[in-house]
Protein backbone atom coordinates (compact mmCIF):
# COMPACT_ATOMS: atom_id res chain seq x y z
CA UNK A 1 0.00 0.00 0.00
CA UNK A 2 2.83 2.43 0.90
CA UNK A 3 4.47 1.65 -2.43
CA UNK A 4 1.26 2.52 -4.27
CA UNK A 5 0.96 5.81 -2.39
CA UNK A 6 4.59 6.74 -3.05
CA UNK A 7 4.16 5.88 -6.76
CA UNK A 8 1.04 8.02 -6.90
CA UNK A 9 2.85 11.00 -5.31
CA UNK A 10 5.79 10.59 -7.68
CA UNK A 11 3.45 10.46 -10.68
CA UNK A 12 1.66 13.60 -9.49
CA UNK A 13 4.95 15.47 -9.08
CA UNK A 14 6.08 14.49 -12.57
CA UNK A 15 2.70 15.52 -13.96
CA UNK A 16 1.57 12.08 -15.11
CA UNK A 17 -1.45 12.19 -12.76
CA UNK A 18 -4.11 14.73 -13.70
CA UNK A 19 -4.99 17.42 -11.21
CA UNK A 20 -8.63 16.32 -11.47
CA UNK A 21 -7.69 12.94 -9.90
CA UNK A 22 -6.09 14.67 -6.96
CA UNK A 23 -9.12 16.91 -6.52
CA UNK A 24 -11.43 13.89 -6.57
CA UNK A 25 -9.28 12.16 -3.97
CA UNK A 26 -9.48 15.16 -1.67
CA UNK A 27 -13.23 15.57 -2.22
CA UNK A 28 -13.79 11.86 -1.58
CA UNK A 29 -11.76 11.99 1.62
CA UNK A 30 -13.65 15.02 2.89
CA UNK A 31 -17.03 13.46 2.10
CA UNK A 32 -15.97 10.23 3.79
CA UNK A 33 -15.07 12.19 6.93
CA UNK A 34 -18.40 13.99 6.73
CA UNK A 35 -20.22 10.65 6.37
CA UNK A 36 -18.46 9.39 9.51
CA UNK A 37 -19.56 12.33 11.64
CA UNK A 38 -23.11 12.31 10.24
CA UNK A 39 -23.56 8.61 11.06
CA UNK A 40 -21.93 9.13 14.45
CA UNK A 41 -24.36 11.97 15.18
CA UNK A 42 -27.36 9.83 14.16
CA UNK A 43 -26.13 6.91 16.24
CA UNK A 44 -25.92 9.30 19.19
CA UNK A 45 -29.72 9.53 19.11
CA UNK A 46 -29.89 5.72 19.11
CA UNK A 47 -27.63 5.62 22.17
CA UNK A 48 -29.86 8.08 24.02
CA UNK A 49 -32.98 6.06 23.17
CA UNK A 50 -31.31 2.89 24.44
CA UNK A 51 -30.09 4.53 27.66
CA UNK A 52 -33.65 5.66 28.48
CA UNK A 53 -35.31 2.32 27.71
CA UNK A 54 -36.75 0.21 30.51
CA UNK A 55 -34.79 -2.95 29.65
CA UNK A 56 -31.10 -3.56 30.35
CA UNK A 57 -30.42 -5.97 27.51
CA UNK A 58 -30.12 -3.24 24.88
CA UNK A 59 -27.71 -1.29 27.13
CA UNK A 60 -25.38 -4.30 27.27
CA UNK A 61 -25.66 -5.37 23.64
CA UNK A 62 -25.55 -1.94 21.96
CA UNK A 63 -22.95 0.10 23.81
CA UNK A 64 -20.72 2.99 22.79
CA UNK A 65 -17.96 0.70 21.47
CA UNK A 66 -20.36 -1.05 19.09
CA UNK A 67 -21.87 2.21 17.83
CA UNK A 68 -18.41 3.67 17.24
CA UNK A 69 -17.39 0.59 15.26
CA UNK A 70 -20.57 0.85 13.16
CA UNK A 71 -19.94 4.54 12.47
CA UNK A 72 -16.47 3.68 11.20
CA UNK A 73 -18.09 1.61 8.46
CA UNK A 74 -19.78 4.68 6.95
CA UNK A 75 -16.69 6.28 5.33
CA UNK A 76 -15.63 3.02 3.71
CA UNK A 77 -19.10 2.33 2.35
CA UNK A 78 -19.30 5.85 0.93
CA UNK A 79 -15.84 5.58 -0.69
CA UNK A 80 -16.73 2.17 -2.10
CA UNK A 81 -19.84 3.70 -3.67
CA UNK A 82 -18.11 6.87 -4.95
CA UNK A 83 -14.82 5.69 -6.47
CA UNK A 84 -16.34 3.82 -9.47
CA UNK A 85 -17.90 7.13 -10.55
CA UNK A 86 -14.97 9.43 -9.80
CA UNK A 87 -12.20 7.18 -11.10
CA UNK A 88 -13.84 5.41 -14.03
CA UNK A 89 -11.25 6.90 -16.37
CA UNK A 90 -8.29 5.84 -14.20
CA UNK A 91 -8.42 2.04 -14.06
CA UNK A 92 -5.21 1.60 -12.07
CA UNK A 93 -6.28 3.99 -9.30
CA UNK A 94 -9.74 2.43 -9.30
CA UNK A 95 -8.33 -1.08 -8.74
CA UNK A 96 -6.07 -0.36 -5.79
CA UNK A 97 -8.53 2.04 -4.14
CA UNK A 98 -11.29 -0.56 -4.48
CA UNK A 99 -9.07 -3.19 -2.88
CA UNK A 100 -8.08 -0.94 0.02
CA UNK A 101 -11.67 0.15 0.58
CA UNK A 102 -12.99 -3.43 0.47
CA UNK A 103 -10.26 -4.56 2.85
CA UNK A 104 -11.16 -1.77 5.29
CA UNK A 105 -14.85 -2.73 5.10
CA UNK A 106 -13.97 -6.36 5.93
CA UNK A 107 -11.85 -5.32 8.92
CA UNK A 108 -14.52 -2.94 10.21
CA UNK A 109 -17.28 -5.53 9.75
CA UNK A 110 -15.27 -8.16 11.62
CA UNK A 111 -14.69 -5.67 14.43
CA UNK A 112 -18.43 -4.92 14.65
CA UNK A 113 -19.33 -8.62 14.86
CA UNK A 114 -16.64 -9.44 17.44
CA UNK A 115 -17.68 -6.51 19.63
CA UNK A 116 -21.32 -7.63 19.43
CA UNK A 117 -20.39 -11.22 20.36
CA UNK A 118 -18.33 -9.90 23.28
CA UNK A 119 -21.24 -7.73 24.43
CA UNK A 120 -23.59 -10.70 24.25
CA UNK A 121 -21.27 -12.76 26.45
CA UNK A 122 -20.92 -9.94 28.98
CA UNK A 123 -24.70 -9.50 29.03
CA UNK A 124 -25.08 -13.17 29.95
CA UNK A 125 -22.20 -13.09 32.44
CA UNK A 126 -23.71 -10.15 34.36
CA UNK A 127 -27.05 -11.89 34.93
CA UNK A 128 -27.35 -14.37 37.82
CA UNK A 129 -29.61 -16.63 35.78
CA UNK A 130 -26.98 -17.22 33.09
CA UNK A 131 -23.79 -16.39 35.02
CA UNK A 132 -23.10 -19.97 36.06
CA UNK A 133 -23.11 -21.39 32.51
CA UNK A 134 -19.64 -22.08 31.06
CA UNK A 135 -20.21 -20.48 27.65
CA UNK A 136 -17.13 -18.28 27.43
CA UNK A 137 -15.31 -20.84 25.28
CA UNK A 138 -18.22 -20.99 22.84
CA UNK A 139 -18.21 -17.20 22.39
CA UNK A 140 -14.44 -17.20 21.97
CA UNK A 141 -14.80 -19.79 19.23
CA UNK A 142 -17.42 -17.63 17.49
CA UNK A 143 -14.93 -14.77 17.51
CA UNK A 144 -12.21 -17.01 16.06
CA UNK A 145 -14.55 -18.16 13.30
CA UNK A 146 -15.51 -14.57 12.42
CA UNK A 147 -11.86 -13.49 12.41
CA UNK A 148 -10.92 -16.52 10.32
CA UNK A 149 -13.61 -15.74 7.75
CA UNK A 150 -12.46 -12.11 7.70
CA UNK A 151 -8.84 -13.14 7.08
CA UNK A 152 -9.86 -15.43 4.21
CA UNK A 153 -12.02 -12.73 2.60
CA UNK A 154 -9.26 -10.13 3.09
CA UNK A 155 -6.61 -12.34 1.47
CA UNK A 156 -8.95 -13.09 -1.42
CA UNK A 157 -9.40 -9.34 -1.98
CA UNK A 158 -5.66 -8.66 -2.00
CA UNK A 159 -4.71 -11.50 -4.34
CA UNK A 160 -7.82 -11.27 -6.49
CA UNK A 161 -8.88 -14.87 -5.95
CA UNK A 162 -12.17 -16.36 -4.83
CA UNK A 163 -12.50 -17.17 -1.09
CA UNK A 164 -13.57 -20.68 -2.14
CA UNK A 165 -10.17 -21.21 -3.76
CA UNK A 166 -8.41 -20.17 -0.56
CA UNK A 167 -10.59 -22.46 1.53
CA UNK A 168 -9.82 -25.30 -0.88
CA UNK A 169 -6.10 -24.62 -0.50
CA UNK A 170 -6.47 -24.62 3.28
CA UNK A 171 -8.35 -27.90 3.08
CA UNK A 172 -5.27 -29.51 1.57
CA UNK A 173 -3.31 -28.53 4.68
CA UNK A 174 -6.06 -29.49 7.12
CA UNK A 175 -3.83 -31.99 8.94
CA UNK A 176 -1.27 -29.28 9.70
CA UNK A 177 -3.99 -26.85 10.82
CA UNK A 178 -5.53 -29.47 13.11
CA UNK A 179 -2.12 -30.06 14.68
CA UNK A 180 -1.53 -26.33 15.19
CA UNK A 181 -5.00 -25.67 16.60
CA UNK A 182 -5.34 -28.98 18.45
CA UNK A 183 -5.78 -27.42 21.90
CA UNK A 184 -8.30 -24.90 20.56
CA UNK A 185 -10.39 -27.58 18.86
CA UNK A 186 -10.29 -29.87 21.90
CA UNK A 187 -11.14 -26.91 24.14
CA UNK A 188 -14.14 -26.00 22.00
CA UNK A 189 -15.51 -29.55 22.04
CA UNK A 190 -14.89 -29.84 25.78
CA UNK A 191 -16.55 -26.48 26.51
CA UNK A 192 -19.64 -27.54 24.57
CA UNK A 193 -19.75 -30.88 26.41
CA UNK A 194 -19.28 -29.27 29.84
CA UNK A 195 -22.11 -26.82 29.13
CA UNK A 196 -24.49 -29.20 27.35
CA UNK A 197 -24.14 -31.91 30.01
CA UNK A 198 -24.38 -29.39 32.88
CA UNK A 199 -21.09 -30.67 34.29
CA UNK A 200 -19.42 -27.43 35.29
CA UNK A 201 -20.33 -23.81 36.01
CA UNK A 202 -18.54 -20.79 37.29
CA UNK A 203 -18.66 -20.72 41.08
CA UNK A 204 -18.73 -24.53 41.43
CA UNK A 205 -16.47 -26.20 43.98
CA UNK A 206 -14.55 -28.94 42.16
CA UNK A 207 -11.71 -31.32 42.99
CA UNK A 208 -9.42 -32.59 40.23
CA UNK A 209 -6.76 -34.55 42.09
CA UNK A 210 -4.58 -35.21 39.05
CA UNK A 211 -4.16 -31.47 38.48
CA UNK A 212 -3.97 -30.62 42.21
CA UNK A 213 -7.07 -28.46 41.93
CA UNK A 214 -9.41 -28.10 44.91
CA UNK A 215 -11.46 -24.93 45.00
CA UNK A 216 -13.94 -22.68 43.20
CA UNK A 217 -14.15 -22.31 39.42
CA UNK A 218 -13.57 -18.64 38.55
CA UNK A 219 -13.37 -18.82 34.75
CA UNK A 220 -14.08 -21.28 31.94
CA UNK A 221 -12.54 -20.27 28.62
CA UNK A 222 -11.77 -21.98 25.34
CA UNK A 223 -8.42 -23.39 26.45
CA UNK A 224 -8.38 -23.24 30.27
CA UNK A 225 -10.52 -23.71 33.36
CA UNK A 226 -9.24 -21.54 36.21
CA UNK A 227 -9.77 -22.87 39.74
CA UNK A 228 -9.05 -20.72 42.78
CA UNK A 229 -7.90 -23.19 45.41
CA UNK A 230 -8.75 -22.73 49.07
CA UNK A 231 -5.18 -21.54 49.73
CA UNK A 232 -5.89 -18.70 47.21
CA UNK A 233 -3.58 -20.15 44.58
CA UNK A 234 -4.97 -20.56 41.05
CA UNK A 235 -4.76 -23.80 39.08
CA UNK A 236 -5.39 -23.86 35.33
CA UNK A 237 -6.85 -27.07 33.94
CA UNK A 238 -7.41 -27.87 30.23
CA UNK A 239 -11.17 -28.28 29.63
CA UNK A 240 -10.75 -31.49 27.65
CA UNK A 241 -8.97 -33.13 30.62
CA UNK A 242 -12.10 -32.58 32.73
CA UNK A 243 -14.15 -34.35 30.05
CA UNK A 244 -11.74 -37.23 29.41
CA UNK A 245 -10.90 -37.72 33.10
CA UNK A 246 -12.95 -37.74 36.27
CA UNK A 247 -13.36 -34.84 38.67
CA UNK A 248 -15.57 -34.25 41.69
CA UNK A 249 -18.13 -31.42 41.73
CA UNK A 250 -19.47 -30.44 45.15
CA UNK A 251 -22.09 -28.00 43.86
CA UNK A 252 -24.97 -30.53 44.00
CA UNK A 253 -24.07 -31.01 47.68
CA UNK A 254 -24.47 -27.29 48.26
CA UNK A 255 -27.84 -27.28 46.53
CA UNK A 256 -29.09 -30.37 48.43
CA UNK A 257 -29.17 -28.55 51.77
CA UNK A 258 -27.03 -31.09 53.61
CA UNK A 259 -23.34 -31.92 53.88
CA UNK A 260 -22.26 -35.41 54.84
CA UNK A 261 -20.30 -36.41 57.92
CA UNK A 262 -18.83 -39.91 57.86
CA UNK A 263 -16.49 -40.52 60.77
CA UNK A 264 -15.76 -43.39 63.08
CA UNK A 265 -14.59 -43.60 66.68
CA UNK A 266 -12.69 -46.68 67.82
CA UNK A 267 -13.93 -48.33 71.00
CA UNK A 268 -11.66 -50.46 73.14
CA UNK A 269 -13.27 -53.91 72.83
CA UNK A 270 -12.19 -54.81 76.39
CA UNK A 271 -14.54 -52.11 77.75
CA UNK A 272 -17.69 -53.61 76.16
CA UNK A 273 -19.81 -55.36 78.85
CA UNK A 274 -23.29 -55.66 80.37
CA UNK A 275 -24.57 -52.72 82.35
CA UNK A 276 -25.31 -53.01 86.06
CA UNK A 277 -28.53 -51.83 87.68
CA UNK A 278 -26.65 -49.07 89.48
CA UNK A 279 -25.19 -47.79 86.18
CA UNK A 280 -28.59 -47.72 84.52
CA UNK A 281 -30.12 -45.87 87.45
CA UNK A 282 -27.29 -43.34 87.40
CA UNK A 283 -27.67 -42.78 83.64
CA UNK A 284 -31.43 -42.45 84.01
CA UNK A 285 -31.11 -39.97 86.84
CA UNK A 286 -28.74 -37.80 84.80
CA UNK A 287 -31.11 -37.82 81.80
CA UNK A 288 -28.87 -39.81 79.42
CA UNK A 289 -31.56 -42.44 78.81
CA UNK A 290 -34.37 -40.02 78.02
CA UNK A 291 -36.31 -41.17 74.95
CA UNK A 292 -34.60 -44.59 74.86
CA UNK A 293 -36.18 -48.03 75.25
CA UNK A 294 -33.95 -49.57 77.92
CA UNK A 295 -34.12 -53.27 78.88
CA UNK A 296 -33.30 -54.71 82.28
CA UNK A 297 -29.71 -54.59 83.47
CA UNK A 298 -28.93 -58.24 82.75
CA UNK A 299 -29.71 -57.75 79.04
CA UNK A 300 -28.43 -54.22 78.38
CA UNK A 301 -24.94 -53.84 76.86
CA UNK A 302 -23.18 -50.52 77.28
CA UNK A 303 -22.07 -50.33 73.62
CA UNK A 304 -25.62 -50.94 72.32
CA UNK A 305 -26.94 -48.40 74.80
CA UNK A 306 -24.38 -45.83 73.60
CA UNK A 307 -25.30 -46.55 69.96
CA UNK A 308 -29.01 -45.97 70.60
CA UNK A 309 -28.25 -42.84 72.62
CA UNK A 310 -26.16 -41.39 69.76
CA UNK A 311 -28.90 -42.21 67.24
CA UNK A 312 -31.40 -40.31 69.39
CA UNK A 313 -28.91 -37.48 69.87
CA UNK A 314 -28.45 -37.08 66.10
CA UNK A 315 -32.18 -37.31 65.41
CA UNK A 316 -32.96 -34.51 67.88
CA UNK A 317 -29.97 -32.27 67.14
CA UNK A 318 -31.19 -29.12 65.34
CA UNK A 319 -27.90 -28.85 63.40
CA UNK A 320 -28.41 -32.29 61.83
CA UNK A 321 -30.63 -32.60 58.77
CA UNK A 322 -33.12 -35.18 60.00
CA UNK A 323 -34.72 -35.47 56.54
CA UNK A 324 -31.56 -37.12 55.23
CA UNK A 325 -30.06 -40.45 56.22
CA UNK A 326 -28.55 -40.53 59.70
CA UNK A 327 -27.39 -43.60 61.60
CA UNK A 328 -24.86 -44.98 64.05
CA UNK A 329 -23.52 -48.43 63.20
CA UNK A 330 -20.74 -50.89 64.03
CA UNK A 331 -18.13 -51.70 61.43
CA UNK A 332 -15.94 -54.77 61.27
CA UNK A 333 -13.50 -54.99 64.23
CA UNK A 334 -9.92 -53.99 63.53
CA UNK A 335 -6.62 -54.29 65.34
CA UNK A 336 -7.13 -50.69 66.41
CA UNK A 337 -10.44 -51.35 68.14
CA UNK A 338 -14.13 -51.62 67.35
CA UNK A 339 -15.22 -48.86 64.87
CA UNK A 340 -18.47 -47.09 65.69
CA UNK A 341 -19.46 -45.04 62.64
CA UNK A 342 -21.55 -41.87 62.78
CA UNK A 343 -23.16 -41.15 59.41
CA UNK A 344 -25.32 -38.04 59.06
CA UNK A 345 -25.78 -34.74 57.17
CA UNK A 346 -25.50 -31.25 58.62
CA UNK A 347 -28.04 -28.60 57.70
CA UNK A 348 -25.35 -26.14 56.71
CA UNK A 349 -23.07 -26.66 53.70
CA UNK A 350 -20.80 -23.66 54.32
CA UNK A 351 -17.33 -24.96 55.13
CA UNK A 352 -16.55 -23.14 58.38
CA UNK A 353 -20.02 -23.63 59.84
CA UNK A 354 -19.91 -27.30 58.79
CA UNK A 355 -16.62 -27.85 60.61
CA UNK A 356 -17.99 -26.15 63.73
CA UNK A 357 -21.10 -28.36 63.78
CA UNK A 358 -19.06 -31.50 63.17
CA UNK A 359 -16.60 -30.53 65.92
CA UNK A 360 -19.36 -29.80 68.45
CA UNK A 361 -21.04 -33.16 67.82
CA UNK A 362 -17.86 -35.19 68.18
CA UNK A 363 -16.81 -33.19 71.24
CA UNK A 364 -20.03 -34.41 72.82
CA UNK A 365 -19.45 -37.98 71.60
CA UNK A 366 -15.93 -38.18 73.05
CA UNK A 367 -17.14 -36.73 76.36
CA UNK A 368 -20.14 -39.05 76.74
CA UNK A 369 -18.41 -42.34 75.92
CA UNK A 370 -16.86 -42.66 79.40
CA UNK A 371 -20.28 -42.07 80.95
CA UNK A 372 -21.41 -45.40 79.46
CA UNK A 373 -18.42 -47.27 80.85
CA UNK A 374 -16.57 -47.44 77.52
CA UNK A 375 -13.07 -46.43 76.53
CA UNK A 376 -11.74 -45.04 73.26
CA UNK A 377 -8.94 -47.11 71.77
CA UNK A 378 -5.69 -45.21 71.46
CA UNK A 379 -2.31 -46.53 70.38
CA UNK A 380 0.11 -46.28 73.30
CA UNK A 381 2.28 -43.17 73.19
CA UNK A 382 5.51 -42.23 74.93
CA UNK A 383 3.76 -41.11 78.12
CA UNK A 384 1.87 -44.43 78.33
CA UNK A 385 5.09 -46.44 78.02
CA UNK A 386 6.79 -44.28 80.64
CA UNK A 387 3.94 -44.83 83.07
CA UNK A 388 4.23 -48.61 82.58
CA UNK A 389 7.97 -48.43 83.22
CA UNK A 390 7.49 -46.39 86.37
Amino acid sequence: MFQLISDFVAQYITGSVPAFTVIMLVVTALMAIAAYYIVKYLLGFVEKIISHSSTDWDDDLINQSLLKAISQLAPAIFVSWAIPTYFAYDVESLVWMSKLTSLYIVVAAVRVVTIFVGNLYMALAHRPRYKMYAVKGVFQMFKLIVIGVGVIVGVSILIGRSPVAIITALGASAAVLMLVFKDTILGLVASVQLTANNMLHRGDWIVAEKHDANGEVIDVSLTTVKVRNWDNSVTTVPPYSLVSESFKNYEPMRESGGRRVDRSIYIDANSVRFCTSAELESLRADGWLEGLDVAEAAREINLGLLRRYLEHYLATNPEVNSEMLHMVRQLAPTSSGLPLQLYFFTRTTEWQAYENVQGDIFDHVYAVIGRFGLRIYQTPAGADLRSLRD
